[in-house]
């Protein structure tokens, strides 16, 4: 049996109680008082009736309680999912129906509306303060997983319909040891900052887990925004690794122009999660005092696959090379091996990658072959043994950091009744990468404006999701067999672009 990753954080609290642990909200913590918050999660979680297998979601945000539930989840052998308060109440509740969980545990700041709509589904739902004890609560028994199981996310999927990942002890724990082993700059002496949301798997698995895995200190911070408190966050406690999203990188970096400062004292600086704009690169270097290194990664795979290794070796434009124990392969958009090319469909397995999807065997068999190769989904070339991610097979939009899946934002706007189709793609944003853009159809002598179709959406997504640009057509570019072709839309936007900058 695997060695489960709170015995190995746990062994490392212990063996230094006095030592820094964690950053939050101006003070420093130790291990011990780390150790101690979780003894007394881990007996209010006892006394509720939560047992091995057991799922506990949780709606917090990165904090003291956030670092306590993982823990005393996993020390009673139970399976630890957490979940964007952001993520819309519908989507919420259907994600519960998939996972079944024992309890959910919100934050203070959760709308009372959401917890109330939680309670009534049906499920135990107890507020927790994001610094002290959980309150004392019963739970639900349902079903339990194997105790193998350390941590599910949970996305919309392809189809705006749950989709859940499950991810073991085993498959952690290697990922942490391989990004140790890759970048050796990452070190017990550093002082990482965890602000990336840890209900993401980077967040979660590099910002949160790889710190407490290491016996490394982290500076907590809830939310990024306001990017000025992070700023001080980090001069304030001298946090010298940090993760981040580009779109963090870009205003962080603006602020330090504006204010004619430089961060000296930054000994790493990683960014993953969508693509970095190479353009900035010297600004950034300017701004942080030492060159940004581009990562990759897929919730899929733990998450990370693969990131430039230092700053002597990083190749700007690439993600890097493969993580150790990564097996890589690039097929055709069939699923057939590329014999000798250079670029294709990348395809994965090693013991960071998930076996599957969680209850979901259908969409499985979609993405993994019958020998456990995983296909990312994303079309990338080989060059000089790092990879260059060249454009995403699928649909998928990344908006600061965050998936938007096209079909979920269709979906609300075709709900209108003014719409009689529409079809949603990325477009190139300075600030956050790319935003959503609406093509529509109007039904038959429908009246609508473009401000009445962003106001619906913001009803009913959340605010990263809502298109930022809606155009009306006439008509949509089609294939022969009747499908949209969003290459060609996308084609256009990027054409117009070109034509607006020249």
């Amino acid at each position: 049996m695997t060695e489960r990753l709170n015995e190995i954080i746990g062994a490392n609290l212990q063996a230094a109680p006095d030592t820094q642990c964690y950053w939050y909200e101006g003070t420093w913590h130790t291990c011990a008082e780390l150790s101690v918050l979780t003894k007394a999660f881990e007996g209010v979680l006892k006394d509720a009736g939560f047992s091995r297998g057991q799922r506990l979601v949780a709606l917090m945000p990165n904090c003291p309680a956030t670092l306590a539930l993982v823990l005393s989840t996993w020390r009673l052998g139970g399976v630890f999912c957490p979940l964007n308060e952001k993520g819309g109440e519908a989507s919420l509740l259907k994600t519960l129906d998939l996972l079944q969980p024992f309890a959910v545990v919100v934050s203070g700041t959760v709308k009372k509306d959401l917890a109330e709509a939680i309670s009534q589904a049906g499920w135990s739902c107890v507020s927790c303060p994001d610094n002290a004890p959980l309150p004392s609560f019963t739970g639900k028994a349902t079903e339990p997983d194997t105790e193998e199981l350390a941590v599910i996310f949970s996305t919309s999927g392809t189809t705006g319909d749950p989709k859940a990942v499950p991810l073991t002890h085993a498959n952690l724990s290697d990922n942490c040891r391989a990004c140790l082993e890759h970048v050796l700059e990452l070190r017990q002496e550093n002082v990482f900052l965890n602000v990336l949301p840890n209900f993401h798997a980077f967040g979660f698995t590099i910002s949160l887990t790889l710190p407490l895995f290491l016996s490394a200190p982290q500076v907590l911070i809830p939310n990024f925004m306001p990017p000025q408190r992070t700023l001080r966050a980090i001069v304030e406690t001298g946090c010298d690794t940090l993760l981040l999203v580009p779109t963090m990188v870009s205003f962080l970096t603006a602020l330090l122009e504006r204010g004619g400062q430089k961060l000296s004292h930054v000994k790493i600086l990683i960014a993953g999660g969508d693509r970095y704009n190479a353009q900035m690169d010297e600004r950034v270097t300017a701004a942080f005092g030492t060159p940004l290194l581009e990562g990759y990664g897929i919730t899929e795979c733990s998450p990370v696959l693969a990131v430039n290794r230092n700053v002597s070796v990083r190749r700007l434009g690439t993600v890097g090379e493969p993580l150790p124990r990564f097996e890589l392969q690039l097929r055709d958009e069939e699923g057939h091996i590329h014999d000798g090319a250079s670029e294709g469909v990348l395809w994965t397995r090693g013991p960071s990658v998930t076996s599957g999807y969680y209850h979901a065997p259908e969409v499985t068999a979609e993405r993994f072959d019958k020998d456990g190769w995983f296909n990312t989904g994303d079309y990338v070339q080989f060059v000089d043994g790092r990879i260059k991610v060249l454009d995403r097979v699928t649909d998928i939009l990344i908006v600061g950091g965050f998936n938007v899946y096209p079909q979920e934002v269709e979906a609300v706007l075709s709900s209108h009744p003014a719409v009689q189709a529409a079809v949603v793609v990325g477009i190139p944003s300075g600030l956050s990468g790319e935003v959503p853009k609406a093509f529509v159809i109007k039904a038959p002598d429908a009246q609508v404006t473009e401000s009445e179709l962003i106001r619906f959406c913001k009803a009913h997504l959340s605010h990263y999701k809502v298109p930022r640009d809606v155009e009306f057509v006439t008509e949509l570019p089609m294939s022969s067999t009747g499908k949209v072709l969003r290459r060609v839309l996308r084609q256009q936007e990027r054409e117009k672009a070109c034509k607006k900058d020249a």
